[in-house]
């Protein structure tokens, strides 16, 4: 775990939000990678800033949650800082010999909005996100065209006994799909659903709905008409868009130590309160298809750890992609890279 957070977490992008929660002057978000806090705020010019959450003076937490400031006040000692990050006041130091505020501005982290959705990324020297995954913009709107016009409606949250990684494989594959998740074939075309990988991303898509009707959840096509829509981003979020009325929802299996996640399950809907259909595929969400991916990889974790198991196959059909795990390969080939391991 130690070494997925100096090797992984802090080197990649790592949702936040969206762009929505940040819409004035003043506007933050906190949001932890790993166990590094980190503030996402718009200053007075409009542009969006992140900076590690701890005050230079003696290293406590300077904001919490989400909300709207003038200016960032450490609630321990009252130093206080712009929005830009700059060292405004420090209480009692005006007669100190050498002591230069702009010594002590607040510590820089990269932040990007992408589709809406608002990352930061603890590496300075990281390539862009837009860079890195350079296709995904432009899948995402086809499915999503009002994207960063939508606003937060709900957070679903789970706690899950699995290791993290776990949980990506399972998202990664439909191969499991028809004996797992009989609500989710009935409503997706199995017939049209494809998964492509791509450099640090691959798309799960289904380009028609089975029914409108179907046994997760009804729905009237909506402007723009397919069956799912899923994307695995790397290391460990996942973005799903629903058929039927506008909605996208970004999944972020989050380690908390080695054989525990949790889950944070964030929607984004043109309005705050959801329609009766968005409701239902949300309600879906919740209450079916994740506690069935939940039971499943809790088991899988426990099976990983059977003096009865060594190493299973990899299915891969390059003919029928909807029941093939190549998509699990490249997470786990994305995995041995970024950990530097040998696998002669």
């Amino acid at each position: 775990m130690a070494q997925e957070k100096e090797a992984i977490f802090y080197r990649n992008w790592w949702y936040a939000g969206h762009q929505s929660q940040l819409a004035e002057s003043g506007c933050y978000l906190t949001v932890q990678v790993c166990d590094q806090n980190i503030i996402v705020i718009r200053d007075r010019k409009g542009e969006l800033n992140a900076y590690f959450n701890v005050c230079q003076h003696r290293g406590h937490e300077l904001l919490s949650g989400s909300g709207k400031v003038r200016t960032i006040t450490c609630p321990y000692h009252a130093w206080s800082y712009g929005l830009d990050g700059e060292l405004k006041a420090a209480r009692n130091t005006e007669k100190m010999i050498d002591f230069d505020k702009c010594q002590f501005a607040l510590k820089p982290v990269q932040v990007e909005v992408f589709c809406g959705l608002v990352f930061v990324n603890l590496d300075l020297d990281a390539a862009p996100l837009r860079q890195q995954a350079a296709d995904l913009e432009t899948e995402i709107r086809a499915f999503c065209p009002r994207v960063d016009e939508v606003v937060f409606a709900q957070r679903d949250y789970f706690d899950v006994a699995s290791n993290w990684k776990v949980l990506v494989d399972n998202f990664l594959e439909c191969y499991h799909c028809h004996p797992a998740h009989k609500d989710f074939v009935n409503l997706v075309d199995m017939k049209s659903y494809t998964t492509t990988v791509h450099d640090i991303y691959s798309s799960h898509v289904s380009d028609a709905a089975a029914t409108t009707e179907s046994s997760a959840y009804h729905f009237e096509k909506g402007e723009i008409d397919f069956g799912y829509a899923g994307f695995f981003l790397w290391p460990n979020q996942t973005i799903w868009i629903y058929p039927g009325e506008p909605n996208i929802s970004v999944l972020q299996m989050i380690p908390d130590g080695a054989g525990r996640t949790i889950e944070y399950q964030d929607w984004y809907l043109p309005n705050p309160q959801p329609s009766q259909q968005q409701l239902d595929a949300m309600d879906y969400q919740r209450d079916v298809l994740q506690p069935e991916d939940v039971g499943l990889c809790e088991s899988v974790y426990r099976g990983l750890k059977s003096k009865g198991y060594n190493q299973g196959r990899f299915v891969v059909d390059p003919e029928r992609s909807e029941l093939s795990e190549h998509a699990v390969h490249h997470f786990q080939q994305l995995y041995v890279d970024a950990m530097g391991v040998s696998l002669d």
